[in-house]
């Protein structure tokens, strides 16, 4: 593979990664104000931000999982013959990293906030504010921001750091 090849790669990869942090920052910046600010009811608000929450999920194991396909796919035998630590194993590390709190969103907070909901008979502002269930969601959907903004960190991070991956070809890696 030659260094063009795996600069291209590297580009799309995150050019990926950047269009999921702005589908985040669009929705954290603009949307979800305006969702809170504008309908009724903040219940019905929620709804909607947790509906298009998990399609971010979702775009968000599309987007890392892309990218590390991408760079490792290009990378993994040249990677055998480096140094135990460099760039490429660090990248890799937090992208599976972020890879792990899709996973968590996806399967432990998102479910979690679902069934508190499910046990409520109103809106969450309805319960009183020491309510267990409204203490619960609060905790939840607090766990559920910040590993929406750690992704987001994690996302612009890996797009910086595909610039320090190595792109030298298989044929200058041979001994």
């Amino acid at each position: 593979m030659t260094m063009k090849t795996l600069a291209r790669l590297d580009a799309v990869a995150a050019v990926l990664l950047l269009v999921w942090a702005g589908m985040v920052l669009g929705f954290a910046l603009l949307m979800a104000p305006l969702l809170f600010g504008l309908l009724p009811s903040r219940d019905l608000a929620g709804m909607i931000a947790g509906r298009v929450v998990a399609r971010l999920d979702l775009a968000a194991w599309i987007a890392f999982g892309a990218a590390i396909l991408l760079v490792q796919g290009s990378r993994w035998m040249l990677e055998l013959r480096e140094d135990l630590l460099g760039p490429m194993r660090l990248w890799s590390a937090a992208a599976l990293l972020a890879l792990l709190m899709c996973f968590t969103s996806a399967f432990i907070v998102s479910p979690k906030l679902h069934a508190i909901r499910a046990r409520m008979d109103g809106p969450v502002e309805s319960l009183a504010p020491d309510h267990p269930d409204r203490a619960a969601y609060r905790k939840a959907h607090g766990i559920s921001r910040q590993l929406m903004g750690l992704r987001l960190l994690l996302a612009l991070a890996l797009a910086a750091g595909t610039l320090a991956l190595p792109r030298k070809s298989a044929e200058a890696v041979r001994p």
